[in-house]
């Protein structure tokens, strides 16, 4: 398991009535860090080929930030994929530390010649768990 970290600051246009960020932009985040951390890892041919698509989100909050705080947030593979799937994790946290955010998400690979879902190759997968 190899964690990828980046920080997000609550900009305007991410909050909602409450005051708060919008359940949708904690989603919007996820797959920016979900792409960021596989633009850092995988081999340059491995992104050319393939690309991700999510097939579910679990999604608990525990509590939120406002416009201009920021969020330090944390994805991670912890196991082998089964199949075409593959299960990341994230944890968002407040400037205290305290998980504000924790989630996960089933995403399948595609292969973007074929335009097909694939079983996830042992070479992909291998740079994640290191």
């Amino acid at each position: 398991m190899t964690p990828f970290s980046c920080t997000f600051t609550a900009q305007p246009d991410h909050i909602d009535r409450m005051g708060h960020v919008n359940n949708a932009v904690w989603v919007q985040w996820m797959e920016a860090l979900a792409t960021a951390h596989w633009e850092a890892v995988a081999a340059p041919e491995h992104q050319a080929a393939y690309v991700w698509l999510v097939v579910r989100h679990e999604i608990d909050y525990r509590g939120n930030i406002r416009e201009g705080e920021s969020t330090e947030a944390t994805t991670w593979v912890e196991a082998p994929p089964e199949g075409a799937r593959f299960e990341r994790r994230y944890e968002f946290r407040n400037a205290a530390g305290k998980v504000i955010v924790k989630a996960r998400t089933q995403w399948a690979m595609l292969d973007l010649a074929t335009e097909r879902v694939m079983r996830v190759p042992k070479d992909v997968s291998a740079r994640f768990l290191a």
